[in-house]
């Protein structure tokens, strides 16, 4: 770099600088200078913003960083073209680091002001302008906050709606299959007080007793059957049964058969009792043990989805854990699909997960949000009908996520539009606009990576890059 003199007269040809007095170019000139730079780097993004630069003449690149890459975002050679420390004015309430990075492609001349000599001089000369610049900036960052807070309380209220659903289902099932079961138990004992007045003598006893061990063994390896095969199977039991003059044959059918017995086991019952008159008393005995056994299964596997529905609240919500840690992506992505399980409804999930994917560092509870913002949209596109597919692999050096949907895509003119804050496709109250905005911060500025859309009619794919290791 060269350093120049500075001419009032050359500033004064810069549309930045046209209006300002005699005075007023002179003190320019006598806090800052002309430099000419020769090309390559002027100044990198994130770095501390110590100048402020405007173009005298020259060509320069200004690019941000995105997954990793430098993202050409301007190029010009228009002379007044201002860039660096231009946030000065606002003082430590503001970021005061390098938004992006310049480059020059030739030999170029820049005005140069130290930010803190800028910063002065536009609040002593423009106070009115400082505090209109002030009320915008803080006003839109204010405003952003609010709409941030409500937009994460507005996917916090649906999804705890989702929750406290899916949370009844296997709840209420349980509870009715716990006043099934008293009742069962109930019928039981009195059976047993039947058997104990000495209506079974020893041998049929042992037999029975040993049956049903037996079928409750039976129970817990039941087949899975088709609807037409346990109606096949419930019309030989009901006729096995009406057949040897057991009542309600049509009624005990059922239960013997989920419980996966056939007319084969039901013919050894029949060998372990000597008098056909106590058969149909040993049949409705068995059918009581089936019975408490199935209701058994059933309280487990509502309790058990109880406890993956809370486990799954925690893992999105990481509760107890660090905001940045290392995590595995397919957890967050599965306990997102939970929580969301209500809104997916009928649709078609595809999970495709690449296996050799590794932890990798992330603030988990703000990708989970991604994930939520992406899925809910991928949902609301498709309006009941389609394929969800979700898609993670290693690229290089980032972990590449993909969330598709096979609705009506995204109109090209309006494609560049989906980041911008407060943009929506949806009708009025029905979103903010601000959900894919804030994806693409948390994606983009918190962890370096990159968010893309990829879209036409039947095929929209969101792609998240996030980078493996950590970066500065």
């Amino acid at each position: 770099m060269t350093s120049t003199t500075c001419s009032p007269d050359e500033l004064r040809m810069l549309f930045l600088f046209e209006k300002l007095d005699e005075a007023q170019l002179q003190t320019l000139c006598e806090n800052g200078h002309v430099e000419l730079i020769e090309p390559g780097p002027v100044y990198a993004e994130g770095d501390d913003a110590t100048c402020f630069y405007v173009l005298i003449e020259g060509e320069m690149v200004m690019s941000k960083l995105s997954g990793g890459e430098d993202i050409e975002i301007s190029r010009t050679s228009q002379p007044g073209v201002y860039s660096g420390a231009w946030q000065a004015y606002l003082g430590e309430r503001a970021s005061q680091t390098y938004p992006a990075s310049a480059r020059v492609l030739v030999p170029s001349r820049f005005f140069v002001l130290d930010a803190d000599v800028f910063g002065r001089l536009i609040r002593e000369w423009f106070p009115m302008a400082v505090h209109l610049l002030e009320g915008l900036f803080f006003g839109n960052q204010s405003s952003r906050q609010i709409m941030d807070q409500r937009e994460r309380l507005l996917a916090l209220g649906s999804l705890s709606a989702g929750l406290t659903h899916e949370l009844n289902n296997p709840a209420a099932a349980a509870v009715r299959a716990t006043a099934s079961l008293r009742d069962r138990v109930s019928h039981m004992r009195r059976k047993l007080g039947m058997i104990a007045s000495g209506t079974y003598d020893h041998e049929t006893m042992t037999s029975l007793i040993r049956l049903q061990d037996e079928a409750a063994e039976l129970v817990a390896k039941a087949p899975t059957l088709s609807p037409m095969e346990a109606a096949d199977r419930e019309d030989e039991l009901a006729d096995w049964f009406d057949a040897r003059g057991v009542a309600g044959g049509w009624d005990l059918a059922p239960t013997f058969v989920a419980a996966g017995m056939d007319v084969g086991w039901l013919d050894k019952v029949r060998a372990g009792v000597d008098d056909d008159a106590l058969l149909d008393s040993a049949i409705r005995w068995l059918n009581y043990t089936i019975e408490t056994e199935l209701l058994m299964n059933e309280i487990a596997d509502s309790t058990t989805r109880v406890s993956t529905l809370v486990d799954a609240a925690k893992q999105y919500s990481q509760m107890d854990r660090a905001p940045y840690q290392r995590a595995d992506l397919r957890e967050l992505l599965d306990s997102t699909l939970v929580m969301l399980g209500r809104k997916i409804g009928d649709l078609t999930v595809v999970k495709e997960y690449d296996p050799a994917l590794p932890a990798i560092p992330m603030y988990a509870a703000e990708l989970n949000q991604v994930w939520t913002n992406l899925i809910d949209n991928a949902v609301a596109a498709m309006d009941g009908a389609g394929t969800l597919t979700i898609r993670t692999r290693r690229e290089g050096d980032t972990a590449l996520i993909q969330i598709g949907d096979t609705g009506p895509g995204i109109d090209a003119d309006i494609r560049d539009r989906i980041f911008e804050p407060f943009f929506t496709t949806k009708p009025v109250g029905q979103g903010t606009g601000l959900g894919l905005d804030i994806s693409w911060r948390i994606v983009v500025k918190k962890h370096r990576g990159s968010l893309r859309v990829e879209s036409e009619p039947g095929a929209t794919t969101f792609e998240v890059r996030i980078p493996i290791e950590p970066r500065d």
